[in-house]
């Protein structure tokens, strides 16, 4: 299992961390949604990629009083699949989101000019120029921009080795990141969609149990599923939830 970088933050800071971790290790989903939205008010966001689960915690935040105020910030890479945009309109409609699209300040276009087409060359260097240029990047400015300190989204445990380590929360890039869902199961976010008549992605259908851009995502095919079938199989994070290499002492105000 790989563990999480060790982040250091001040020791008043650490302290309400731990409190708060403790709050939220009793509470269910929704409850941590309404514990992120009470503490943080407008300094609180969410962030969805309007994937094959995405639907799950903007369904929450749809049921919570004020939870029609609260941001959700997407990362348009420009280089989503046709379903996902159209999803994107869809649960954007039906769930009444307050959706804030984020992209990055370089067109796909002119990445491409300069350094190429960055997911084909087989090297997780290129994938992570890809990632911080086309993801992070704009994640980052959203963040700022919306004066954000905490931000909610729907990573669970079972996704990747990297996340078998999280917290409900963690300290990421200046802020504190909520995770509601983090112990659920594939079971437990389908028979929520289901409960709740939530529309499935459309490539779910076609076999996608994760799905991101359409150059590095596919289909579960044989022993491959999950994110494990992500960018060409050299990575399972694009960056977004991960730490800075070296965070030091990067947390501000505290809970």
């Amino acid at each position: 299992m790989t563990e999480a970088p060790e982040v250091m933050v001040p020791m008043a800071v650490q302290n309400e961390l731990l409190e708060g971790r403790k709050l939220l290790e009793a509470m269910e989903p929704q409850q941590r949604l309404a514990w992120g939205l009470e503490q943080f008010g407008e300094n609180f966001a969410l962030t969805t990629s309007f994937g094959i689960q995405s639907a799950v915690l903007l369904h929450m935040l749809s049921t919570l009083p004020g939870g029609d105020a609260v941001r959700v910030i997407w990362i348009d890479t420009g280089y989503l699949p046709p379903e996902t945009y159209s999803y994107a309109a869809q649960l954007t409609q039906q769930l009444r989101i307050r959706l804030v699209v984020s992209q990055s300040e370089m067109s796909p276009a002119r990445m491409e000019a300069l350094h190429g087409r960055l997911w084909e060359s087989g090297r997780v260097e290129d994938l992570e120029t890809y990632h911080r240029i086309r993801k992070v990047e704009p994640l980052e400015r959203a963040l700022n921009d919306l004066n954000t300190r905490c931000w909610a989204s729907g990573v669970r445990r079972g996704q990747t080795d990297h996340r078998r380590s999280m917290t409900a929360l963690d300290p990421i890039r200046e802020r504190w990141s909520l995770r509601p869902l983090l112990e659920w199961t594939k079971r437990d976010v389908y028979y929520y969609m289901q409960e709740n008549n939530l529309p499935q992605h459309p490539l779910f259908e076609q076999g996608y149990s994760t799905v991101g851009d359409w150059h590095s995502s596919g289909p579960d095919v044989g022993d491959l599923s999950g994110r494990d079938t992500r960018f060409g199989g050299l990575k399972q994070e694009c960056g977004i939830h991960l730490p800075q290499e070296v965070n030091e002492g990067l947390m501000g105000e505290g809970i």
